[in-house]
């Protein structure tokens, strides 16, 4: 596996990624948890910090549902209060009964009103809680996490999966509790009514049935390929957006053109196919519900004309043949609708779920005043526990001792970087500050002990001001400059436009690859600490900038322990040693003199680079 060092890159996501990209796996409808029982009742324990809100919300659902029933009800008998023997009309019934129609029309919109704020408000306190927890989650998940996941995919759960949960299970909860207490209400009603009209309505239930398990079947092929259609063009659009300049410096706009309207082609015509058939539920339940009413109306006048049945009785349930589908259709609907949300949140509890970082023992080492002092003591270690990376390798760092780790890449160089830094705990052996075990101090002491300069800058969004003083936010203005003027970033941060209030992220391109290493410098310079890490730290900047930061840093490095990773050799022939790892071990140590006198693996390097030079001079 190749090294990782991610220091803040992988901590914190990048502020320019957009969330939800070509990376994430965004279930798609039809999409079926693993453990649906368990992710549900998980779910259900979240939302029982918000008991006493959603007991009133579904004690709402349930008023609505009772006026959606009796509202039909109190319909039908306002038209038996007119006699047509009599040619009158009971006006104080009537005017009862008009008055009990509107004071449930006004309960029933008002229920709804204060349950969709109530339904609202736990649904944002839902996703508040989850995304809190996940963000919280992920500051204590190890590197190894974020070495072996995609970016995007993890941002996709936080967004996309988090959002479902909460507008999916949150609002169909209520619905279904509502469909369901409609259905049963209305046949009780119906049944106490008049059974055969009871038996007419009831024919729509096959009908409906039939309806969407087809239509169901048909569309959710469709949409799952829209989904996976829509994520390939986001990783398209990513990829694009990102690598424009290699796009433009290969001139393959035609080709990332062709290969997007092929992609773009599919999404359509999945996307179309899928509206078609899922449009035609609509026109469809309209049609039985109409054949409903116009059976209902046929049966029921032939009751009414032969058989006495009160004219009320059947315009009722007129008025329920057309709202008794509803309820079928809705809790068919929102099945496949939880089922995708449940696959989502199986997702989201994976992460939170995830095994996170070993947490300080509880003794653990202060070490408020280190001096910088480091051990390996036959350290192995291996990312995958297959493939050893480190064998047995054992060394000590004086205080105040520069340090340079040299080798082919993936020889281990950066893996022991990660060990001292505890990103990573080594397998077998001990790895030590001032004689004391990285594993027996406290993380956050660990860290105090370390600036961090690496290859691949990681800039925030914020300020440059804010990036140098990261680690420092209490640092004056006077020290920032200070810190700048020492990593020579002073003189091309006073000419920009803004000064050190110019806005930078992780993604823009205001400042060149070199600019942002010399921020990150500056940042280490201000950060003071004991132990000095420069992984590829010159790699990005000019010749001259490059010997004017090693003057820089030659005064940083003064009485501190100091690990420079790199391949130029004018950034490591000043250390006060060189290991050169290789094949898991230490393959030489000593100084740049000693090691080309040996002739050895180092001086192949070092006369394997300067004839690169020679040649490229020529």
């Amino acid at each position: 596996m190749a090294e990782q060092y991610q220091t803040q890159q992988s901590k914190v996501p990048s502020m320019g990624h957009r969330p939800g990209g070509g990376g994430g796996n965004r279930f798609a409808p039809g999409a079926k948890p693993k453990n649906a029982k368990g992710t549900l009742l998980r779910i259900v324990k979240i939302y029982i910090r918000w008991a006493k809100t959603i007991f009133v919300a579904m004690a709402l659902t349930v008023v609505t549902s009772v006026v959606s029933i009796l509202t039909p009800y109190y319909v039908g008998k306002t038209f038996n209060t007119f006699s047509i023997t009599n040619r009158s009309v009971d006006k104080d019934r009537l005017l009862t009964l008009l008055a009990i129609i509107l004071a449930l029309y006004l309960i029933g919109w008002l229920a709804n009103l204060i349950n969709g704020l109530l339904i609202l408000k736990v649904s944002q306190k839902l996703v508040y809680t989850l995304r809190s927890e996940f963000f919280s989650k992920m500051q204590r998940l190890p590197l190894s996490f974020y070495d072996t996941r995609s970016h995007g995919d993890t941002m996709s759960r936080i967004t996309n999966d988090v959002d479902n949960i909460s507008s999916t299970i949150a609002q169909t909860t209520t619905q279904l509790l509502a469909s369901i207490i409609t259905l049963t209400g209305t046949l009780a009603v119906m049944i106490w009514m008049n059974i055969p009209l009871t038996l007419v309505v009831l024919l729509c239930i096959p009908l409906v049935a039939l309806l969407t398990r087809t239509i169901a079947r048909k569309s959710r092929a469709f949409f799952k390929a829209q989904q996976v259609s829509l994520g390939a063009l986001n990783g398209i659009i990513e990829e694009n957006i990102l690598g424009m300049k290699m796009v433009k410096a290969f001139h393959k706009q035609e080709d990332i053109i062709g290969h997007f309207k092929e992609v773009n082609g599919k999404l359509y015509n999945s996307s179309y196919k899928a509206q078609v058939w899922s449009g035609y539920m609509m026109p469809l339940m309209n049609v039985i519900n109409n054949l409903i009413f116009a059976v209902v109306a046929i049966v029921g006048g032939i009751l009414s004309v032969g058989y006495g049945l009160a004219i009320g009785t059947v315009v009722s349930f007129l008025s329920y043949s057309k709202q008794f589908a509803q309820p079928l259709n809705s809790i068919a609907g929102m099945f496949n609708t939880i089922q995708s949300a449940l696959a989502g949140a199986e997702r989201v509890f994976e992460i939170l779920d995830y095994e996170e970082e070993k947490p300080d023992k509880e003794n653990a080492a202060e070490m408020e005043v280190p001096k910088g002092e480091v051990a390996f003591k036959e350290v192995s270690f291996s990312y995958d526990k297959k493939t050893p990376i480190l064998k047995g390798v054992s060394f000590q760092v004086k205080a105040g001792e520069t340090i340079a780790l040299v080798g082919e890449t993936g020889a281990g160089k950066t893996t022991i970087v990660n060990l001292l830094t505890r990103f990573y705990d080594a397998d077998t052996g001990e790895v030590t500050i001032d004689n004391v075990p990285v594993t027996d101090m406290k993380r956050e002491a660990l860290r105090r002990c370390f600036s961090v300069v690496l290859q691949d800058t990681c800039l925030f969004s914020g300020t440059i001001y804010d990036n140098i003083r990261y680690a420092r936010t209490d640092a004056s203005k006077e020290e920032v400059i200070s810190a700048a003027k020492m990593a020579h970033a002073h003189d091309f941060i006073y000419k920009l436009p803004e000064g050190y209030d110019t806005e930078v992220s992780s993604s823009a391109d205001n400042l060149s690859q070199g600019q942002r290493q010399l921020i990150a410098i500056a940042r280490a310079v201000l950060c003071d600490s004991p132990i000095l890490i420069l992984d590829e730290a010159t790699s990005s900047v000019d010749t001259k900038t490059e010997k004017e930061i090693q003057r820089a840093l030659t005064g940083l490095m003064v009485n501190r322990t100091s690990f420079l990773v790199a391949h130029r050799l004018s950034t490591i022939r000043d250390a006060d040693r060189i290991m050169v790892i290789g094949e898991g071990r230490i393959l030489e140590a000593g100084s740049h003199e000693r090691l080309m006198e040996q002739k050895g693996r180092y001086y192949e390097m070092v006369m394997s680079q300067m004839g690169k030079v020679m040649n490229s001079a020529k």
